[in-house]
């Protein structure tokens, strides 16, 4: 028979307005995107992708492919984020960790080196390494220039992407890890229990607010700054024009890597192996999902949460 169109329509217009939805959303917003793709489960672990690498750390989305980083062995691979699909893996510097975006250009900080690796996007050409400093560590993308934190100097440096030139150095009062672009600010945690807020204009620290202790990864929700605090098992939400505290709220064991969906932040939790999903709105606890070994950092691409298993060698599509 014939599937009449109209009333197709029409009555997934009806489950969205009066809002019946599948058990698994009840109490929660889906992300848009996922509504788009027909994604009606809150999240599936089944699906793992081999990196090809040791000790998954880092990870960026370009717009059509996850970018992985090995810190075991110097390497970055591309991977297809539709299918999963290794498309290459690239040398870069030693013991790479963190990396971003910047519309054209991957970027690798390598901390054993005091380098940035810059790889071309379509293909993983290698197109410069710069030196930075001792132990170089996060790393965004503002909109024109790359931030970089430099651990063993406690220091924060600004590079220029089209020839990795520093344009300038802020001075910090801790060592920094986790970095996150506010649209005008980046905000750096800091091993001193803080999180640092920097004018991208002009390196000014803006303020220096109290979190919680060990804070490691940060992420901007557009309108809060969150920051997860490892030893203390939580994250805390920061109201980004200001540093005022809005909320403390409990993750899993050794909360680290961090990420926004559009409507919700996932917590990956190091030591316990798994993942705490959080309604940005109000920190309610959405749900819990366990992981196939212990994850490292995450990133979006979309429509699905890419986390990877430091533990391991691969990489989990939530």
């Amino acid at each position: 028979m014939r599937r009449d169109k109209t009333f197709l329509s029409a009555a997934l217009f009806f489950v969205l307005s009066v809002g019946t939805l599948p058990a698994q959303l009840s109490g929660q917003t889906p992300n848009p995107n996922a509504i788009a793709l027909l994604r009606w489960y809150p999240a599936n672990l089944a699906t793992q992708f081999s990196t090809g690498l040791k000790q998954p750390t880092g990870i960026a989305f370009d717009g059509q492919n996850m970018w992985v980083v090995g810190t075991g062995n110097d390497s970055i691979s591309k991977i297809r984020a539709c299918d999963g699909a290794l498309l290459g893996t690239f040398l870069v510097g030693a013991a790479p960790f963190g990396v971003a975006f910047d519309g054209a250009n991957i970027w690798v900080t390598n901390q054993n080196d005091k380098t940035v690796s810059k790889l071309r996007s379509s293909d993983g050409k290698v197109l410069g390494t710069f030196t930075v400093g001792t132990t170089p560590t996060g790393i965004v993308f503002d909109g024109s220039s790359i931030w970089v934190g430099i651990y063993g100097q406690r220091e924060l440096v600004k590079i220029r992407i089209s020839d990795g030139t520093t344009l300038l150095t802020t001075k910090l009062s801790g060592s920094p890890l986790g970095m996150a672009f506010d649209g005008a600010n980046v905000w750096v945690t800091l091993g001193t229990n803080e999180v640092s807020k920097v004018q991208v204009s002009s390196g000014t620290v803006m303020g220096t607010f109290a979190v919680g202790t060990n804070p490691q990864s940060a992420v901007f929700d557009g309108s809060s700054i969150w920051v997860s605090n490892v030893t203390s098992g939580n994250v805390t939400k920061l109201r980004a024009s200001d540093g005022t505290v809005l909320g403390t709220f409990t993750a899993g064991t050794g909360p680290d890597g961090l990420v926004f969906d559009g409507t919700t932040i996932w917590v990956a939790n190091f030591n316990s192996a798994n993942v705490t999903k959080l309604r940005a709105s109000d920190g309610k606890n959405l749900g819990t999902f366990n992981l196939p070994g212990q994850p490292g950092l995450a990133a979006f691409d979309g429509a699905n949460v890419w986390i990877t298993i430091n533990s391991g060698t691969t990489v989990s599509k939530m």
